[in-house]
């Protein structure tokens, strides 16, 4: 078996933006009014991903904890402003609260994955941990975004109920726990989903990658396997940190419903 990763030289790379033509010829055709958004979005990724090709050719020489932990800090911190800005809702909802719960789901489940599992030397090797982390993130990103979403339209829809619970003298959690476990399912639905069609639907991008640079396809499966595992621990344990804790943001000091969420439904 070749070990040999084909290059993608600068002209086949300019070829790849035909590629461009499919979803630019489907907007223009349907007047959707996205081919602006389409070929800025493009640019940006170029860009973005041109520029951490060569950032993490740094990084990858800088083998501390401490500048792992810096890198992985930052993309947490990008990560909680695109989760909560992708529900215009929930933007009240605070983000050190977001910020921590996805840091500290990323850093336990990542820990235990690069310590225990993949046991690189050190573990927090840069060239291995800042992907590993990545994906985490990632993934995270969207479940605890569907978890707030669905959290605060469910109380929005449901704040009758709430109301009548909280004037019949429920606490708090009582008056929302079964939302709760509501919006956590919403965030842990799509990981779980993947773990049901992975290998049958699709081939993920880290077991594909694997497989074109060369390594043996039963090994990129297991790194794979270990890959959708942690992903599944990491969105269950960030929805559960941020739901478990965040919930209280939803009422007063004194428990009362808050009046945005309240009023919300009585104005439709």
């Amino acid at each position: 078996m070749s070990t040999v990763t084909p290059i993608i030289t600068d002209l086949q790379l300019l070829t790849s933006l035909s590629l461009l033509l499919v979803s630019g010829a489907v907007s223009a055709l349907f007047d959707l009014g996205l081919l602006r958004s389409l070929l800025w979005g493009a640019f940006r990724a170029f860009l973005q991903l041109t520029l951490i090709g060569y950032a993490l050719g740094f990084l990858f020489s800088q083998e501390r904890l401490l500048v792992v932990a810096a890198v992985v800090t930052v993309m947490t911190g990008i990560a909680t402003q695109a989760a909560t800005s992708r529900v215009p809702s929930v933007q009240r909802f605070p983000h050190l609260l977001a910020f921590g719960s996805l840091w500290a789901s990323t850093f336990l489940v990542g820990t235990i994955v690069l310590a225990l599992v993949i046991r690189a030397d050190p573990w927090y090797t840069p060239r291995v941990a800042i992907p590993i982390f990545g994906m985490i993130l990632g993934n995270a990103m969207t479940g605890i975004s569907l978890s707030l979403e669905r959290l605060f339209s469910s109380v929005r829809e449901g704040s009758e109920t709430v109301e009548a619970l909280l004037a019949l003298g429920a606490t708090p959690w009582e008056a929302v726990q079964g939302r709760v476990r509501s919006a956590i399912g919403a965030g842990m639905t799509p990981t779980i989903n993947n773990l049901m069609v992975v290998g049958l639907v699709s081939l993920p991008g880290m077991m594909t990658g694997q497989i074109l640079g060369g390594a043996d396809p039963l090994q990129a499966v297991r790194y794979q396997i270990v890959v959708m595992y942690m992903i599944s621990a990491a969105v269950a344990a960030g929805c559960l940190l941020l739901t478990g804790l965040g919930y209280r943001r939803l009422f007063t000091a004194d428990g009362a419903l808050r009046p945005d969420l309240r009023e919300s439904l009585r104005n439709r």
